[in-house]
């Protein structure tokens, strides 16, 4: 998710004085957010049918402990860490995100090819994820029509989408109209469901610059 904007307390230095809660969250929402990259190397390393078996293993457990935690039961690790990464819409509610972020790098996995599976991936890990942490902390500039997104926050996504892509594709242009793409897709006020969006479209913009 990518709400990109939230007020910090600050020193006249320009210097974090300190973090809110929300942001506390958001960190932590993003360190495990941002673990997906972790599946194109799973996927190179054991084969893609295992990276498959793996993450739907792993969205299946993940909506098991949700249910149960909603039900008041606890489930070793997995609720404290959804307690500690969930906002306050959240609260209540079955969490979805993680969901949507296994489906979408399953999305990436099952349809593209490689390279563009890819670069989907690491387009949802890294642009997605630090697009809304760099948001949340230095957005200012919201641009209009996205729900709350920050101008910062979409450069961010740019930036590491660009980078990122650039890594594997070793070409420059396509990794400049690649970033620009999934900055686009990024910005739209999708909400939780941009953990789909944003590879599905990537992936498939990739596989077709690389046609």
């Amino acid at each position: 998710m990518s709400d990109h904007s939230l007020p910090l307390i600050v020193t006249h230095k320009g210097r974090i004085k300190s973090i809110s809660r929300e942001i506390r969250t958001e960190i932590i929402r993003k360190a495990i957010h941002m673990l997906i990259a972790f599946v194109p190397l799973l996927a190179q390393s054991l084969g893609r049918t295992t990276a498959v078996v793996l993450l739907l293993t792993g969205i299946l457990f993940y909506s098991f402990a949700e249910a149960l935690r909603l039900k008041g039961a606890h489930v070793f690790l997995i609720t404290k860490l959804t307690r500690l990464s969930s906002r306050k819409r959240d609260q209540g509610h079955f969490v979805l995100a993680p969901v949507t972020l296994g489906f979408g790098a399953l999305l990436a996995l099952t349809f593209y090819p490689e390279p563009a599976a890819s670069v989907a991936i690491y387009a949802l890990a890294f642009g997605d994820g630090l697009s809304s942490l760099f948001g949340k902390i230095f957005g200012t500039t919201k641009i209009p029509y996205t729900g709350g997104k920050s101008l910062e926050g979409s450069f961010t996504c740019f930036t590491a989408v660009f980078f990122s892509s650039f890594i594997v594709l070793q070409i420059s242009f396509l990794a400049l109209s690649i970033a620009l793409f999934a900055t686009v897709l990024e910005a739209l006020p999708t909400r939780d469901f941009d953990n789909l969006v944003l590879p599905a479209g990537t992936g498939l913009f990739a596989a077709l610059l690389l046609m």
